[in-house]
């Protein structure tokens, strides 16, 4: 009878470390277009346009602009996770459902890389 894996191995593990880290930079740059956002002039060729017209825009801009702190802060999140799994890869404990202790399955992992529960213990919530 084989033996159940209880931990990635180092190949695994590498393997993991680049999709993250691949991750992140899209992150990161996602995060840097947010915040320019943020920095843009107010300023968007409305003054000759009817006062009207003007009073919508600003309010779907502060409407745009509460969305988009959202989206950063969102993002801002998701790379924290990034970064506490890579935590986890240095330490040999990636991979390892926090719930059961079971190995989280590789297609889960490739695909949400942040992931700390398996999919039996997230069903279990």
């Amino acid at each position: 009878m084989s033996e159940i894996p209880t931990k990635y191995s180092d190949a695994d593990l590498e393997e993991f470390k680049e999709i993250i880290q691949a991750k992140i930079a899209h992150a990161q740059e996602d995060l840097d277009i947010l915040r320019g956002t943020f920095k843009n002039d107010r300023n968007n060729g409305t003054e000759d346009t009817s006062p009207t017209f003007k009073a919508f825009e600003e309010g779907s801009e502060t409407m745009s602009k509460e969305a988009n702190v959202q989206l950063a802060i969102r993002q801002e999140k998701f790379i924290r996770d990034l970064n506490n799994a890579l935590l986890r890869i240095e330490n040999k404990t990636y991979g390892i459902c926090r719930v059961t202790g079971k190995l989280i399955q590789k297609e889960r992992l490739k695909l949400v890389p942040h992931a700390t529960l398996s999919i039996e213990a997230k069903k279990m919530q």
